[in-house]
């Protein structure tokens, strides 16, 4: 009689999954270190990361927190909005637990609270959105911001930047005009030239002489267009102190707008948040 064998012991469901995870989770994560350069990583970068490549290569647990997010947040912010890659007016509202950092402008806003959570809507909200999990990431460095970082006055913005480059377009087509009218003019006063180059070769310098400044004049219709068009938005989220856009829901008054202080500015007396039933919200960063 031969003794029994012991049954085989069969891993656990969750152990099973384990053993089946870590491989592909690791295969994602060298695959993500692959395709990003987290030495120079951006918001660009974050944009294009999809959820399971943040899972994998980010630890959810060292995220920062509390006034410490928001400066960096604002920082960013003021960062981004120096080099014109966000269009937004910034504020520091709120005092304690009620802290925060709004960005507003005639396109969307979006509200940055204490514990990382985000509200808001349209291209504000979208431009906020990858800073925000920038500034959560310990490992992310934040430049120190430029005093004047602000977006311009109306008034100040130039008419155009490309007017050295309209001038010289027109040197080069009044070139090519009056080449055309020499050859053209040579061709029919002078007897002995019978060559067919020269008319020719006279009236396609006279068609690239008003190509040309067709071209000037059209840029320069463009650039006043593009410049009035960014002045009318400028103008478009110039607001009395206290007030904002009719769409950003209440809260306390700000703090700080725009990195100036705003003196004799307390807090709301209800704090009313809004109700935001119709922002986006996203509090899984």
């Amino acid at each position: 009689m031969t003794d029994a064998e012991p049954p085989e012991e069969t891993p656990s469901a969750g152990a099973s999954d384990d053993e089946v995870g870590e491989p592909e989770l690791s295969a994602l994560r060298e695959e993500v270190e692959r395709k990003y350069d987290f030495d120079d990583f951006g918001p660009e970068d974050m944009m294009e990361m999809t959820a399971e490549e943040w899972e994998a290569v980010f630890d959810d647990e060292a995220w920062v927190t509390g006034t410490e997010l928001l400066d960096r947040v604002e920082a960013e912010l003021k960062n981004r909005i120096a080099r014109r890659e966000v269009f937004a007016v910034l504020e520091r509202a709120g005092e304690g637990n009620d802290e925060r950092v709004l960005a507003y402008s005639d396109e969307g806003y979006a509200v940055v609270y204490a514990d990382g959570s985000l509200e808001g809507e349209g291209t504000v909200f979208r431009d906020v959105k990858p800073s925000l999990v920038l500034c959560s990431m310990p490992e992310f460095e934040v430049a120190e911001p430029p005093e004047n970082y602000g977006l311009p006055d109306p008034d100040d913005v130039p008419e155009g930047s490309g007017e050295f480059g309209n001038t010289i377009l027109q040197i080069v087509a009044a070139a090519q005009l009056i080449a055309g009218v020499a050859l053209l003019s040579a061709y029919f006063l002078i007897d002995d030239l019978t060559t067919i180059v020269a008319p020719i070769a006279g009236v396609a310098f006279l068609l690239a002489g008003v190509f040309l400044f067709f071209v000037v004049a059209n840029a320069r219709l463009s650039d006043r267009f593009r410049t009035e068009e960014y002045r009318n938005r400028l103008r478009a989220i110039q607001f009395d102190d206290g007030d904002r856009p009719d769409f950003v829901p209440e809260m306390p008054k700000a703090s700080t707008v725009n990195g100036k202080s705003r003196a004799g500015d307390g807090n709301d007396e209800d704090g009313d948040y809004g109700d935001g039933d119709d922002e986006d919200d996203d509090s899984d960063r």
